[in-house]
């Protein structure tokens, strides 16, 4: 009956440790995604631009920027931070 007891005791505290030890691995993991940060991001802006507005799709960053010679919108890779392309509004495009 000594014996039953013994090992009934080591089973609990193995369950105890092996379910801290899955938590501690659960927020380990969890944490390391929260820490990937964006690149840095620099915009070439001329005096008196500010940006208005900023959205988020497909890997890629549309900034509107509002600026003296008139509005824009610059777009960024999210992986590189380098500017892909620009959008003025009004502006006439090719069609091809």
């Amino acid at each position: 009956m000594r014996t039953l007891k013994i090992l009934v005791v080591a089973m609990g505290v193995m369950i105890v440790g092996g379910t801290v030890a899955l938590v501690v691995v659960l927020v380990q993991r969890a944490g390391r995604g929260s820490a990937a940060s964006l690149p840095p991001m620099s915009l070439d802006l001329p005096a008196g631009s500010r940006i208005a507005g900023i959205a988020g799709a497909e890997g890629r960053f549309a900034v509107l920027v509002q600026r003296p010679d008139g509005d824009r919108i610059v777009f960024l890779d999210a992986k590189t931070g380098r500017p892909v392309g620009e959008v003025i509004p009004g502006a006439a495009v090719p069609v091809r």
